[in-house]
């Protein structure tokens, strides 16, 4: 490498360069100028030379002037490369925004000239600039994007060229499935890795506790062809296509369900024309040898599992929910409708154990809300994020604790809750109850201590739950919002204006807390809780009366002695620990730019 003498020429050139630049053209041609006269140093790198290297400092920021760079993850003599750069093209700001080492090498492919700037000059940039910041996020994820996928290698995409026997007996036919990742060859110290999706570190490090000692060669594989691997197992990994819909209609839909609980996945979709699929770690993935459902086949499949009754409900209405247990146990949320297809069902899994606040990772906050005598408990976010688990948590936390008389209003019963200290009785929309907002009524007359309303979901529904909450019982209920503040404002916006102020008291009086949660995909498979929490007290209930919500920000800030927390500070939590990445952390937050900022201070 060389230092390159700033002259007339060069500097236009490098100007021309950043002005390329999706960032910096974001600055104004003075401030563009002023950097490249000013603050940049130009550096020259020959054919084959390191500009940076995997695991330093990520203490600067390169914008290519003239040549390509190639882009390589991996050490030593496993390293691949995942991407070239060309001209006006940058380097390092991803460990730049995230604080921390380089995560890829980059190689000079010929003589490449690069504009340099250091960390502090970046901040500046950053800091003074919102468009700048903005900008920098757009590029980030379209640079995640590019890195997380190579070409597909054609070596690989033959079907005649399938992998020996003994070589897809490397990895657990449970991984492979999971993850869909194979072992393509074995060739003495070398193994070449076939996946379909992302193949990260995370991963990588997975593979190597199968498989030590080896050098790992990965290489991106098409679907078709990973699902011809697959049948190499004769049937132990995949279902024949050829199999007679007759059979595989007594069986199949038990032997999905009973596959998504031993891979730890929460959703399987079956829909007519459509190749089933099932979520794991929250990502949805097509499941393996199966081919496309017959427009009238869903029904079929499922007509063992549904009643007289919902099977009225469906054809009056087009949808219906309802619960179900297999002959293990194992139970299960599903949700019928009718699509453009024909007909879909979601499954949702409900683990027959229901697990304590500290092992699901919820704050001991919610421990102390559940032994309330009496007032409203709010859990809340978007659908699949965990709420009902964290419900039954509290339930149970309640049931063990208190001699009390507890009642659910569910649509429908997911978690199963047997009498222990307390007397439980779980009810259900539309077979013991024709709504929530009824059953709330009835529920005066039924002596509860404590109330479980499954979804806050109309306003008669929220008028109900305050006014239980207001005569003496615990309410305990969901709502789909994506933070504390959200949650406030919603349940006063859906009252007429000349009825919030009454409800701005009705909260104060009675509201005990707030708890958002979202769940992040953890490092090395699953799944965590983000949450963020607000701890209601005095100064939150004036904020509330007076119609200052926005404030309520700053009273969760100052409050964290209380137990109060932002998204934000339960994502950096989690970083911090080494349960999810800065990439999940940011792809789950509503406020990107402060939680940059929380990085930059680690």
């Amino acid at each position: 490498m060389r230092i390159i003498e700033k002259n007339k020429d060069f500097i236009d050139k490098a100007l021309n360069a950043i002005s390329a630049n999706e960032f910096f053209k974001t600055l104004t041609i003075t401030q563009r100028e002023n950097i490249v006269s000013k603050v940049a140093v130009f550096e020259e790198y020959e054919d084959g030379e390191y500009l940076v290297r995997l695991g330093e400092s990520g203490d600067s920021l390169l914008v290519i002037i003239e040549g390509i760079v190639s882009v390589l993850i991996g050490e030593g003599e496993e390293h691949f490369e995942i991407s070239r750069l060309e001209e006006s093209q940058m380097i390092g700001e991803m460990a730049l925004v995230l604080n921390e080492n380089r995560t890829a090498s980059c190689v000079s492919l010929g003589k490449t000239q690069v504009l340099k700037l250091s960390k502090e000059v970046f901040k500046k940039i950053i800091s003074a600039i919102p468009e700048a910041c903005f900008s920098m996020m757009q590029l980030l994820a379209h640079r995640l994007k590019r890195s997380s996928k190579m070409p597909v290698l054609s070596d690989y995409c033959s079907i005649t060229q399938l992998p020996e026997p003994e070589t897809l007996r490397l990895l657990p036919v449970s991984f492979i499935q999971r993850h869909r990742v194979v072992p393509l060859k074995k060739n003495k110290n070398n193994v070449t890795i076939g996946y379909c999706d992302v193949f990260d570190k995370a991963l990588l490090d997975s593979v190597r506790r199968f498989i030590p000692g080896v050098i790992l060669n990965p290489a991106r594989i098409e679907l078709d062809y990973f699902n011809q691997i697959l049948k190499c197992y004769g049937g132990e990994l995949a279902v024949n296509d050829n199999v007679e819909s007759d059979k595989r209609k007594s069986s199949s839909i038990e032997e999905l369900l009973k596959r998504l609980v031993e891979e730890g996945g929460s959703d399987l979709h079956i829909s007519a024309q459509q190749i089933p699929r099932w979520r794991i770690d929250g990502l949805m993935r097509e499941i393996s040898g199966f081919g496309k459902i017959k427009t009238d086949e869903v029904l079929h499949l499922l007509e063992h599992m549904i009643s007289p009754a919902i099977s009225a409900q469906f054809n009056e209405t087009g949808d219906a929910d309802f619960a179900f247990s297999t002959d293990d146990r194992s139970r299960f949320r599903i949700n019928l409708l009718r699509d453009s297809n024909g007909v879909s069902a979601v499954f949702r899994h409900i683990p027959n154990n229901i697990m304590s606040l500290e092992e699901l990772g919820m704050p001991d906050i919610l421990r102390v809300w559940a032994e309330h005598p009496k007032g409203l408990i709010l859990v809340t976010g978007p659908t699949g994020s965990g709420k009902s688990t964290t419900l039954a948590a509290m339930i149970d936390h309640i049931n063990r604790l208190k001699n009390c008389h507890i009642l659910t209003i569910e649509d429908p019963i997911e978690y199963v809750h047997v009498s222990n200290s307390s007397l439980v009785n779980q009810r259900e929309v539309s077979v013991h109850t024709s709504s929530f907002s009824r059953a709330l009524k009835a529920a005066l007359r039924e002596d509860p201590d404590v109330v479980l309303v499954g979804e806050m979901r109309d306003l008669e529904t929220v008028s109900m739950a305050l006014e239980t909450a207001n005569t003496g019982h615990l309410v305990l209920a969901t709502l789909h919002t994506s933070t504390a503040i959200n949650t406030v404002n919603r349940i006063i916006e859906q009252f007429p204006s000349d009825s919030q102020q009454q409800i701005r008291k009705s909260l104060c009086d009675n509201l005990i807390g707030v708890c958002c949660q979202r769940l992040c995909r953890k490092v090395g498979g699953g799944r965590v809780p983000a949450y963020e929490i607000m701890n209601m007290d005095y100064a939150m209930s004036n904020l509330i009366r007076e119609g200052k919500t926005h404030m309520l920000e700053t009273a969760i800030i100052t409050g964290h002695g209380k137990g109060n927390r932002l998204f934000n500070d339960t994502l950096v939590k989690l970083v911090k620990l080494g349960k999810i990445t800065k990439q999940e952390a940011l792809s789950q937050t509503s406020d990107a730019e402060d939680l940059i900022r929380k990085f930059s201070s680690m």
